[in-house]
């Protein structure tokens, strides 16, 4: 019966890690596309002609994300109601707002808020970020409190990792550093991505394969 649960994580494997793939799969179709400098979203702007696949795809992440955390929150539940339902809260805004409303919603070619659509994105994007952030924190707590301690400190430094990473996000489309390094916005939000991803990663192929 525990096997037929699986499609669950599957289905959150298939929602993250396609979420970090799928740009690179889109991008050589949108001319001048850099993703060292240029964030995902771009891709599902109205310029791009191939801009519904990404924002199709967006939803579809949201909905596997969803009910993946959904699961998982289930199976965390017996280590501590407050950290579980807070994990699944985390996930739900990160689904919902950063992937459901931000396909439904596209983001225009420039960074100005003007439409409404644009706005929805904007602030989905911001909270469902923001949220996910702090996944692997708390999956490193769990993990601790569970008494496995491997997959606590590798959570807990993914967490760090993607802070750090958020933060250069957050600081590269500043004036003062367009001629860095660190103006390299698409590569920092891919890397905070990533490790904000890794830990519920992991815990899924755990979960497939125990």
């Amino acid at each position: 019966m525990e096997n037929n649960f699986n499609i669950f994580y599957i289905a959150l494997l298939v929602g993250t890690i396609g979420d970090l793939l799928i740009p690179f799969i889109i991008a050589p179709f949108y001319k001048g596309y850099n993703h060292l400098k240029m964030v995902m979203s771009l891709l599902g702007n109205s310029n791009f002609n191939y801009h519904y696949i990404y924002n199709i795809w967006l939803i579809i992440a949201g909905c596997f994300i969803f009910i993946g955390g959904f699961k998982l929150y289930f199976d965390v539940l017996h280590i501590s109601n407050v950290l579980s339902l807070i994990l699944f809260i985390f996930i739900s805004i990160f689904a919902v707002g950063a992937c459901i409303l931000s396909g439904i919603f596209s983001v225009e070619e420039s960074k100005d808020l003007s439409s409404l659509s644009s706005k929805i994105h904007g602030f989905g994007s911001v909270f469902g970020f923001l949220s996910l952030l702090f996944t692997p924190l708390i999956l490193g707590l769990l993990s601790f409190k569970d008494s496995n301690l491997i997959n606590g400190f590798i959570f807990i430094f993914c967490f760090i990792l993607a802070f750090i990473f958020f933060v250069l996000f957050i600081m590269s489309d500043k004036p003062k550093f367009k001629s860095s390094i660190i103006s390299y916005e698409g590569l920092w939000q891919r890397l905070s991505l990533l490790f904000m991803y890794f830990p519920i990663i992991i815990f899924s192929f755990e979960k497939i394969f125990d």
